[in-house]
């Protein structure tokens, strides 16, 4: 609820009846000008330090409710790859990804040859049991695949990351 603050000024009398407040200092009753108080009003709510405060609870809460989702993303990701076709190590594919395309999935090379995490050719994805584009499917799919491909020919397929 907003407070409301209502404002009365008390001018004398004789001030009015003169029609100029400024020239009269006393009234009937001896008040002048100079005898006004000053205007006192209860205290307001602050609500951009109110507004400010939620700003920071939120951000907290988006902040911590983000490591949670890494943390179950990272967990779910070991456990996917927890036996990468042929025991190819995560951490050797994930090096090849950021060498070829920066680690980006949807990646697509200048002239469009070369798509997705791992750079693939639609030839070489469909060796591997790809379906339609590489860079429209899932990371998750990309490793694997790539993991395929890697069990099979080593590094070669990826000469200067490999």
């Amino acid at each position: 609820m907003v407070p409301v603050l209502a404002i009365s000024l008390a001018v004398p009398a004789t001030a009015l009846a003169a029609g100029d407040p400024g020239s009269a200092t006393a009234d009937a009753a001896g008040i002048g000008v100079s005898d006004a108080q000053p205007l006192t009003m209860a205290p307001l709510q602050q609500p951009i330090d109110r507004f400010q405060h939620l700003v920071r609870v939120a951000a907290q809460r988006i902040r911590l409710e983000e490591r949670v989702a890494r943390r179950r993303e990272q967990r779910e990701r070991r456990e996917q790859f927890a036996s990468l076709p042929g025991g190819v190590a995560l951490s050797t594919l994930e090096s090849i990804a950021a060498c070829e395309s920066g680690g980006d999935p949807t990646a697509v090379s200048s002239d469009g040859t070369y798509r997705g995490k791992f750079q693939f050719d639609f030839g070489t994805w469909e060796s591997v049991g790809g379906h339609g584009d590489p860079a429209a499917a899932s990371a998750a799919e990309q490793d694997y695949r790539a993991a395929l491909l890697y069990s099979r020919s080593g590094s070669s397929p990826w000469p200067i990351c490999g």
